[in-house]
């Protein structure tokens, strides 16, 4: 693994979190860094930083990110995806929207209007070396690498996918046996003052 890379990635990470704070915009790690997040360690190498933007709060971040050096690439319909670059390393945002009912959908491109997963964009944070973040729900991210192939014809099933999913279910399941351990043993991990 590349370690050096990664600490990189993480410190775009830190910086657009600080301008999303600082410009009232809500944003959500998507791809393997989310993964990453929820399972509290670095699995493997990432290309890229995957993000989700709801669509609101794209003039914000196009207006924002220049200023820290990130440049805009264009490579995708800026309607549907926002993709930067900054010292070499690559940012996208997907942007969402929201339909009648308030169900995370995609905001624009040939797909718009399609629905994202339930389970999107994800309310728990994620952690990673001291670091918290929001991230797309494990279930979420677990429908999103089933269904992509389906989205996207001729796309093939990727081994990382595979594998993403092998580990999100893995950790799922082991939150799911502690959950039901500690509720057979009436342990309360709620903290001080829960209800």
């Amino acid at each position: 693994m590349d370690r050096e890379r990664a600490d990189r990635q993480l410190r775009l990470i830190t910086e657009v979190m600080d301008v999303a704070e600082a410009h009232g915009i809500s944003v959500w790690l998507r791809g393997g860094w989310a993964m990453d997040f929820f399972l509290g360690e670095i699995t493997r190498d990432h290309e890229d930083i995957d993000w989700f933007l709801w669509d609101s709060g794209a003039g914000a971040l196009t207006d924002a990110l220049p200023a820290r050096g990130y440049e805009a690439t264009g490579a995708s319909p800026p309607e549907q995806q926002l993709d930067y670059v900054k010292d070499g390393l690559e940012s996208s945002f997907t942007l969402l929207s929201r339909d009648a009912a308030g169900q995370a959908e995609v905001a624009g491109g040939p797909w718009a209007g399609t629905a994202w997963p339930e389970a999107m964009p994800g309310t728990t944070p994620g952690r990673l070396a001291g670091l918290t973040c929001p991230i797309v729900g494990p279930r979420g991210q677990i429908d999103i690498k089933r269904l992509t192939p389906q989205w996207v014809p001729g796309m093939p099933r990727r081994a990382k996918d595979a594998e993403d999913i092998a580990r999100l279910e893995a950790a799922l399941a082991a939150q799911d046996e502690r959950g039901a351990d500690e509720r057979r043993s009436g342990v309360n991990h709620r903290g001080p003052g829960a209800e």
